[in-house]
């Protein structure tokens, strides 16, 4: 750990020695933030206190460029996490670019969902709570974006899979597995050897229009999460049933696109993709492993528009599962939608807003509303909460995790 420690102080001083040579031109941002959340059930302990230093060094000089975004998260009840979110080069040429590096990359026009953007994997050690910009995992990929008028073609290539972040066991956040207790788990093939022919390859074409802003994009990947094979056996002495899970990654085929257009003030937006190859949990005895291979379709509709003043977003969201069949531990249609109100006051420096994610399926939700206040140029103010509700689905299984939290946090 110390050692890591040393790295970045080191990394940070290199970082602003180079800043020095090049003078006014160099761009340094980043922020601090100290987080703190409690519980609002049981004993109100907290669920969170965390202190950021969050850096990016940019550098543009003639036809290169590159950026480096170093990052720690202190925390009182674990170890300091230190990392490197981006690290890359810049590439510039008359009409194309190339980035070559550790980056995150976007895609897609959803809005707290993942259909399309599906290149850089996932950080969901605190579930869906962190910053979009904190969940989006950078990864070492090549991106060449090539361009004719206001159309842009771009392939990624990266050459090493890197799976979603899952929480720790010991996390309010893990989730508890829908496996009986006395269940073994084995991880002998839940890697993905590092070579050339387990490479992900990515390509996107994007069109802006006068009348409509639109992407389509296809992909050769792997599946960012793991499917759970379940390998049944009997003892033979005393013949009691034992049960051996064992995590594999599989390959995914995707075909997908997205739109947004404007009709009298209000944004239309659309996405969707095809998935072809996923594994999914299986109740059949006959399936081999307690997993059956389906392809499955996720689409989203959304609409944004300002009412009095309120910026009001909603989202519809379908995930189907094609050929369906009943024994299929995942529902055939899993339905959710989300909603945004948001709202400036006192010329801008307050900002009110609620976002929602609502499971339809399971009656559960995920409310979060929250203030922010500029207290100062570059100085920020939030309060909100992360409220729970529901028995059972992606949000109502953390219903005991409802908290409050407080952000101090300090941009420069």
């Amino acid at each position: 750990m110390k050692k890591i420690c040393k790295s970045y102080i080191l990394l940070f001083l290199m970082l602003v020695s180079v800043s020095a040579v090049y003078g006014q031109s160099a761009n340094i941002s980043g922020y601090v933030r100290n987080y703190t959340g409690v519980l609002l059930t049981g004993d109100y302990n907290y669920a969170i206190i965390q202190n950021t230093f969050n850096l990016n060094f940019e550098e543009t000089k003639n036809k290169v460029g590159f950026k480096v975004n170093p990052y720690v998260y202190h925390y009182q009840n674990r170890e300091t996490e230190y990392g490197l979110r981006q690290a890359y080069l810049d590439l510039y040429f008359d009409t194309f670019d190339l980035r070559i590096g550790k980056q995150q990359i976007i895609w897609g026009k959803a809005d707290g969902v993942f259909i399309t953007d599906v290149v850089s994997p996932k950080d969901l050690s605190e579930f869906l709570l962190r910053d979009f910009d904190e969940i989006r995992m950078g990864i070492t990929s090549v991106k060449a974006d090539y361009y004719i008028g206001n159309n842009t073609f771009e392939f990624v290539y990266v050459p090493v899979f890197t799976p979603t972040r899952m929480p720790d066991q010991n996390s309010i956040w893990y989730p508890a597995p829908q496996f009986s207790p006395n269940a073994e788990f084995d991880y002998s093939q839940s890697e993905v050897e590092n070579k050339l022919s387990n490479s992900e390859v990515f390509a996107k074409f994007s069109g802006l229009t006068s009348a409509i802003d639109f992407e389509i994009m296809a992909g050769y990947m792997w599946d960012d999460d793991p499917a759970m094979h379940m390998l049944r056996s009997v003892d033979p002495v005393t013949q009691e049933a034992g049960l051996t899970v064992m995590p594999k990654y599989h390959r995914l085929g995707l075909a997908g696109g997205s739109f947004s257009t404007t009709i009298k003030g209000v944004v239309l937006r659309g996405e969707s993709a095809y998935y072809n190859g996923k594994y999914f949990s299986s109740a059949d005895p006959d399936a081999a492993e307690g997993v059956t291979e389906k392809n499955y379709v996720q689409y989203l509709v959304g609409l944004d528009y300002t009412l009095w003043g309120v910026k009001v977003s909603g989202q519809f969201i379908q995930k189907v599962i094609l050929d369906y069949d009943e024994t299929i531990v995942n529902d055939q249609y899993d339905n959710m939608a989300t909603i945004l109100f948001s709202k400036d006051f006192l010329r801008e420096t307050l900002r009110a807003e609620l976002f929602s994610y609502i499971g339809l399926n399971n009656s559960d939700a995920l409310i979060r509303p929250k203030i922010t206040y500029d207290l100062a140029d570059g100085f920020e103010l939030l309060i909100g909460a992360n409220i729970f509700t529901g028995d059972n689905g992606m949000f109502g299984r953390f219903d005991k995790n409802d908290m409050a939290y407080f952000k101090v946090k300090y941009s420069f």
